[in-house]
């Protein structure tokens, strides 16, 4: 018998064993098709740009350490390409000229909460830095800021932090002149927003809800408590609502106090793609101190630099959030694991892993009473030092993503980027090397919800994908958006997080007087 012939006999034989055992022990190859909703698919890779974004900053116009000329320098300093003024109770109008509201700078002004004189740009000058600029509004009325070496910066309009006088239920908005400074809710603002045709987000819901202040991702969140079930409904009936509404803040401020924002971003998106519908995502600085201003930020991805194409950009999706830091244990656990399986343990590996020993260590310091629980974790991984510059000469960055519906197949073409996180209905379903292979639905097509999204990780920080809803032609939108019993109580609402707040307080207070 020639080597052909016992190559087939050979052939045979194996196939004729492997026919015999159950079919049980083979897995195959998912076959669904997928219909693939891509949020960017509106966008030109050839020639659109990445505009980096603060859609969330203050001066001491409310209650930040910085004057505006400060703020916007240090913004140009980092990269920034657009800049919103968000200050609280106060309507940003111009960089040219002091616009503060005077009630609300007053009022913080007694409390101790800014200081200094209000200083703007004037139509030209130099900053403290030695760089020269002017500032002027072009013929399509937007504002540019333009400095010596011909790089501009556009002025977002109407930039404001709403809800000034309320407990921590702030609504950042843009494009709208409006504000109020009576006591008002989530709905009164996101209301006014939308009647005045403007668009806007949540911004850190774990500071209403408390959130930032539970020690695991497990318990923050957790639908089977009463209060946070609440809040979730709360949300969901905002964006479900009011179009103005695009979604929520999911990393702002060094991402201690927002760690387990993505955990309410897919408890949002689970709820919302099981109607075919989505909730966007942005990432923010809340910078009340020139330090935090680069901390996180969002990439608009528009063919040019004007207003008109930011907003589009914002309400359809077309942007990217992204962060230098990156707070949940959780998370940077799952990462640790993956930088090491697929990279070995480099220097990268290390920092990581060491961040989260710390964030452990921290965890079961406030579980024993050895710190103080109202600190909250406070470790970060971040590549920020002291000043609020990056030590990183890299940002993971996606350049472009195709979706090909006829294999059901996602393409992240990524720059200094190594790692790539797939999450489907809040579970983390794969991470992959951030080397543009294909990410194949049907390899992992029994874990896949009615949408999955992005996480792209590298040594200079994390961005964030919207979601890609799956089969939404196909829903019949009569899920449920909100579980569970739910009222919207309104200004009871406003006055039970104010108790919550000052809660602390009543009770030391008490016990001081009655121990007497």
């Amino acid at each position: 018998m020639n080597a052909k012939k016992r190559a087939k006999a050979l052939l045979a034989l194996v196939l004729s064993a492997v026919l015999c055992l159950p079919l049980g022990l083979f897995s195959f190859a998912g076959t669904k098709d997928f219909e693939i909703t891509d949020p960017y698919a509106g966008v030109n890779w050839e020639t659109v740009n990445a505009y980096k974004t603060a859609l969330h900053t203050h001066t001491n116009a409310s209650d930040g350490d910085p004057t505006l000329k400060e703020s916007v320098q240090r913004h140009a300093e980092t990269g920034f390409d657009l800049v919103a003024t968000t200050d609280h109770g106060t309507v940003n109008y111009t960089w040219e000229t002091p616009c503060p509201n005077r009630f609300i700078h007053s009022f913080l002004s007694a409390l101790g909460r800014n200081e200094g004189d209000l200083v703007y740009l004037g139509k030209k000058g130099t900053f403290d830095n030695g760089v020269t600029y002017t500032y002027a509004t072009a013929d399509n009325g937007d504002d540019y800021l333009t400095l010596e070496d011909g790089r501009t910066i556009l002025r977002i309009p109407y930039g404001i932090e709403n809800n000034a006088v309320s407990v921590n239920a702030h609504v950042n908005s843009w494009f709208a002149d409006y504000c109020d400074n009576s006591v008002t809710t989530y709905e009164d603002a996101v209301k006014g927003v939308d009647r005045a045709g403007g668009v806007c987000v949540i911004n850190h819901p774990g500071e209403y809800t408390k959130a930032r202040y539970e020690l695991r991702t497990a318990d923050a969140y957790d639908e089977s408590n009463f209060a946070y079930s609440y809040y979730i409904n709360k949300y969901a009936g905002l964006i479900r609502d009011y179009d103005a509404c695009i979604g929520i803040d999911i990393n702002s401020k060094g991402d201690n106090r927002t760690r387990f924002e993505r955990k309410l971003w897919d408890i949002l998106l689970k709820r919302f793609a099981a109607n075919g519908q989505t909730v966007y995502a942005i990432a923010s600085s809340d910078a009340h101190q020139l330090s935090v201003i680069d901390t996180g930020f969002s990439y608009l991805l528009m063919e040019e630099q004007t207003n008109a194409a930011a907003r589009n950009a914002l309400e359809n999706g077309e942007f990217f959030a992204a962060s230098h830091c990156l707070g949940n244990p959780d998370e940077l656990r799952d990462i640790a694991f993956a930088l090491k399986r697929l990279y070995g343990e480099t220097p990268l590996w290390e920092k990581v892993t060491e961040t989260v020993r710390a964030m452990d260590e921290k965890v079961q310091g406030i579980e024993s009473g050895r710190y103080d629980a109202d600190d909250s974790i406070g470790v970060t991984y971040s590549v920020l030092d002291d000043e609020g510059y990056t030590t990183c000469d890299t940002f993971p960055m996606i350049n472009a993503v195709t979706v090909d519906q006829e294999e059901n197949t996602i393409t992240l073409d990524t720059s200094d980027a190594l790692l790539v996180r797939w999450i489907s209905d809040g579970e983390l379903i794969a991470t992959t090397k951030a080397d543009g292979t294909p990410f194949d639905l049907n390899d992992y097509e029994s874990r896949l919800g009615d949408y999955v999204r992005a996480e792209v990780f590298g040594e200079g920080g994390i961005l964030y994908t919207q979601a890609f809803l799956l089969d939404a032609s196909s829903k019949t939108g009569d899920s449920a958006t909100f579980k569970g019993y739910y009222f919207n109580v309104g200004v009871l609402d406003f006055l039970f997080a104010e108790l919550h707040k000052w809660q602390e307080v009543i009770l030391r207070f008490f016990a001081a007087v009655f121990t007497k």
